[in-house]
């Protein structure tokens, strides 16, 4: 029998685990490991940033409903690492982050890199601790796994300090591996909250149901498909978009301002009453509406919202229950028109953007844009968003049919996800469509991840719509100074050559009859591809107030 570093230690447990996919960094003092995972038959990504690499890892363990795991050195490497695990957390996102750090015997001495990791890392994830030992790797490994995923998924930090990579010596014979984890059955409901729930929703005049993105990480989808059928409209939080699929005649999501504003009983399913929902008060709620709220997490329900009931439980077995209590009752609400109302509030925010959404004007305007790749996608499309002015726009055009299929900035606004969310994405789901739909700055925040793309064979479709600043130039027109220089603006770069130089396909896109072709183009290129349209500097989310 031989010995094992400790990199070697943490793949084989890696391995134990079924996780097929790493993230990072290459730096020291971990490129033990990925040289280990390597040998293990682990996929290794390096990417070309640290924050990069956690939200590809995100995206994939997002999508996969497995912890995503990112692998990152000391000091800084650590510090960049902070955002996507603080993002990952916020957004309920399972996120594993190894990372090395300077050797235990120098600390205190001004070691390389030396500084407290454990401590920057742990207001942004679910659990932060640094193991102990060699012997101990397994079984940190597993908890860290464990953790990410229990209830609601977050993120989790576990610090190796450097000698027990490279220095460590662990004799085989007392390697003890984990190579089993339990099956944890989801939390079941109260059956009064079930009743309860079930009877407020019955008497109501004007009914909601909220779709969070816990709904479609429980894959509450045909569970909660069940319940609206029985005639509740719903709305979707942009993550939670798809779950039921968005062309379901009793999505509402083009009336969403009208619906909260409208409703006198609103069941939250697996999301939050934060800032996406307006904190569940104030003018975008009905006075007196009654509020009710299902969550794995029960910490929720004592948050801003005057809440007359929480239910702690698996937001697809709940569904489930409701839709079975409600099966053969009549709904109060069938006869007060409230579906019809605001499927006609619906239809006449539609026809405010219309004449948007098939504009030939140029440049060319987004919501053109947003309509023809929203009318191109194949519905087992899988999107991710990012930037301020896309993202709006898209939250009117685009539609989603399937859970975690929409990926975006998150709870956290966080830019610089779009990119490296569809890498994660295109690995997780190689035989689908990964599209980013990315503003010029959003693009630019990880742009260099392109290379990481090709390296690695993710055939993900980049659509840039260049608007040629942050929100176009409104930012720099309304807030800066008349003479000032550009700031909030930017240049109107050729981001088409970021992927000419890694053999991607691209296109340059200036007049509304280009983006059909060049849109599917794209998507039948076979390779990393780039389409690089040239919108309006002066464009708006006209429509995005009946969305706010």
């Amino acid at each position: 029998m031989g010995e094992l570093n400790g990199g070697q230690v943490i793949a084989k447990q890696l391995k134990a685990a079924r996780i097929d996919t790493i993230f990072g960094v290459v730096a020291g003092p971990m490129i033990e490991v990925m040289a280990a995972a390597q040998v293990e038959g682990i996929r290794v990504v390096n990417c070309r940033h640290e924050v990069s690499a956690g939200f590809a890892a995100s995206a994939y363990g997002w999508i996969k409903k497995q912890p995503g795991v990112m692998v990152v050195g000391s000091g800084p490497a650590l510090t960049n690492a902070v955002t996507p695990l603080y993002v990952a957390t916020a957004s309920g996102m399972p996120l594993v982050c190894l990372g090395g750090s300077a050797a235990s015997f120098q600390r205190g001495l001004g070691g390389f890199q030396e500084t407290d990791q454990v401590a920057f890392a742990t207001p942004g994830t679910k659990w932060s601790v640094q193991v102990d030992s060699a012997e101990r790797i397994p079984e940190y490994v597993h908890l860290g796994l464990g953790r990410a995923l229990a209830g609601r998924p977050g993120g989790v930090y576990l610090d190796f300090p450097g000698q027990l990579i490279g220095g460590a010596r662990l004799p085989e014979e007392r390697l003890r591996l984990r190579e089993h984890s339990p099956r944890i059955t989801a939390a079941f409901p109260d059956p009064a909250g079930v009743a309860t729930i079930a009877d407020m929703l019955a008497g109501a005049e004007r009914p909601l149901i909220l779709v969070g993105k816990g709904a479609g990480w429980a894959d509450a989808g045909s569970a909660l498909t069940r319940l609206v059928d029985l005639g509740i409209p719903f709305v979707a939080s942009p993550m939670g978009r798809g779950t039921v699929p968005d062309d379901h005649p009793l999505c509402m999501n083009g009336a969403r301002s009208a619906a909260l504003a409208g409703a006198d009983a609103v069941l939250m399913v697996g999301g939050r009453f934060n800032w996406i929902f307006q904190f569940g008060r104030g003018r975008r709620f009905a006075p007196g509406a009654r509020l009710a709220h299902i969550d794995v997490e029960p910490s929720e329900f004592i948050s801003a919202p005057d809440l007359e009931i929480g239910l702690t439980a698996d937001a697809a077995v709940a569904s489930e229950q409701l839709a079975a209590a409600l099966s053969g009752r009549t709904l109060k609400s069938a006869s007060t028109g409230w579906r019809d109302q605001l499927a006609a509030d619906a239809a006449k925010n539609e026809g405010l953007i219309a004449g948007d959404m098939s504009s030939d004007q140029q440049p060319i305007n987004h919501y053109r844009l947003l309509r023809e790749l929203r009318d191109l996608l194949p519905r087992e499309s899988t999107l991710t968003v990012d930037g301020e002015l896309t993202m709006g726009v898209s939250r009117i055009v685009m539609q989603s049919y399937g859970a975690r299929r929409i990926l975006n900035a998150g709870t956290t606004g966080c830019m610089g996800t779009g990119l490296p969310y569809a890498i994660g994405a295109k690995l997780a789901r190689p035989d689908e469509p990964a599209v980013a739909l990315l503003g010029d700055y959003a693009f630019g925040a990880a742009a260099m991840e392109v290379e990481t793309a090709a390296r690695i064979g993710a055939k993900v479709v980049i659509v840039v719509a260049n608007n040629q600043g942050i929100a176009g130039h409104s930012i720099q027109d309304r807030l800066f100074a008349p003479d000032a220089p550009p700031i909030a603006a930017l240049l109107p770069a050729q981001y088409e050559k970021m992927v000419d130089m890694v053999g991607g396909f691209t296109r340059r896109v200036e007049h509304p009859a280009d983006i059909r072709p060049a849109l599917e183009a794209a998507l039948a290129a076979d390779r990393l591809a780039l389409v690089h349209v040239m919108t309006d500097p002066k464009g708006s989310a006209r429509g995005s107030t009946y969305l706010a």
